[in-house]
């Protein structure tokens, strides 16, 4: 048995008990919400042992941005937000503020669970494994990013972006092959979210941002020379 625990964050029971019933069915402990400001609530009762967070967007009280931003300032836990709108802009939006991942409703429970297992698997890896590239420093155990000994603050999919590029140092990677290895699923969105992940991650790499490499018609390259 998993002993991951999910806040699950919705004004609709029956949803909550939907997705409550197949992620239990999985092993995993879980923590409910009906709104926005119970959402905090928990959280901040919780924050220790929440390991993800499935979060509705239309909620009364505080809607699920709102939520987001106040965890996103203090805690890196990642988000999936659930939704009934599904247009591309939104999805950048959300991208922007620092979700992880974005899931429009309906959707398969199978398939949620399948992308809960996904992340929680890619945030538990079991290595010890601590590298820099030139002043940038890996340590995948603690999942943190340092610059010259400095901890920067990352979302999970820029994290993950950020390795995949480390990895493949001196390849050049088309959008295509990152959104099929980063994102891990059939992205129908614009590949634009990609250049939004690139962009903010080159900001917060300071001067270190130079190293990802803009190949034009192709993609990107992570490369220190």
């Amino acid at each position: 048995m998993k002993e991951n625990c999910i806040l699950i964050v919705d004004d609709e029971a029956r949803m909550r008990k939907l997705i409550k019933d197949f992620l239990m069915a999985k092993g995993y402990n879980i923590l409910e919400a009906e709104d926005g400001e119970k959402a905090l609530q928990v959280f901040e009762e919780n924050a220790n042992k929440i390991e993800l967070i499935l979060l509705d967007v239309m909620m009364p009280k505080l809607d699920g941005w709102s939520v987001l931003r106040q965890i996103r300032q203090e805690s890196k836990v990642p988000i999936i937000m659930l939704t009934a709108r599904g247009e591309e802009q939104d999805e950048l939006f959300g991208f922007e503020l620092g979700v992880d991942e974005y899931i429009s409703k309906p959707f398969s429970p199978k398939i949620l669970v399948a992308r809960v297992e996904a992340i929680l698997k890619r945030t538990t890896k079991d290595t010890s494994q601590i590298k820099d590239y030139a002043g940038i420093e890996i340590d995948k155990e603690g999942r943190c990013v340092k610059i010259d000994g400095k901890a920067i603050e990352l979302s999970l999919r820029e994290y993950e972006l950020l390795i995949y590029l480390i990895e493949n140092e001196n390849i050049a990677l088309s959008r295509d092959k990152i959104l099929n290895n980063v994102w891990n699923y059939d992205y129908y969105g614009d590949s634009r979210t990609i250049d939004s992940h690139i962009k903010k991650i080159r900001h917060k790499l300071g001067k270190k941002g130079k190293y990802i490499k803009t190949m034009r018609g192709v993609g990107y390259k992570f490369e220190v020379k």
